[in-house]
């Protein structure tokens, strides 16, 4: 296969563009951000960077909190809105029809029309260059109901969730496999059951 080598660059696809909301209960903001991830399992840490321009770098680097809201089809309009415009100027909530309601750990708000919202508590601030990194705890996770099967297990594939790659936005659809599926074993037959006739 022949390929064409560029110079270093943010390439990596597909991203969440997961919206993350910040402030207080009376003063909130929103933005959307897709540098962001799972660093750590135990204790179960992420991130996202921000660049310092931004409206809501002051606000998490004054509360030390933030809220990762996961976008969902219906939200990706707001996702881009709320990805192109600056708190400064406007209520990103008013202006996209957003709600929010109280998170369970931190201070800040989390988004009411995200189906899992994932309360964060910064725990140290790295300057990388254009973007500072947020490295935070999970503190808590808060699942719509509605993704919760009988059994308890969390069923994402039923959020319509988004993805964002090299400047647009996709629905996740398809699956093709889960985690581990190249290596499971495959259950064999057995040679003593008959099926009951109908």
């Amino acid at each position: 296969m022949s390929k064409v080598s560029w110079k270093g660059g943010a390439m990596l696809a597909p991203l969440p563009p997961v919206m993350v909301t910040c402030g207080s209960k009376e003063a909130p903001n929103v933005l959307t951000v897709a540098w962001t991830g799972i660093l750590n399992t135990i204790p179960p840490k992420t991130y996202i960077s921000v660049r310092p321009s931004r409206y809501s770098y002051e606000l998490i680097k004054q509360t030390g909190e933030f809220v990762i809201n996961l976008t969902t089809t219906p939200l990706v309009k707001a996702a881009d809105f709320c990805g192109v415009r600056s708190g400064r100027d406007v209520n990103k909530f008013e202006a996209m029809g957003l709600a929010t309601q109280p998170a369970e750990k931190v201070g800040c708000p989390m988004l009411a029309q995200s189906p899992l919202n994932i309360e964060c508590r910064v725990t140290d601030v790295i300057p990388l260059g254009s973007h500072d990194m947020f490295i935070a705890d999970i503190v808590a996770v808060d699942v719509e109901e509605s993704c919760i099967n009988d059994k308890g297990k969390l069923c994402l594939e039923r959020a319509s969730l988004a993805a964002f790659a090299h400047g647009s936005y996709y629905e996740l659809g398809k699956k093709i496999g889960s985690f581990g599926f190249s290596v499971r074993k495959k259950r064999k037959k057995n040679p003593h059951y008959k099926p009951r006739k109908k």
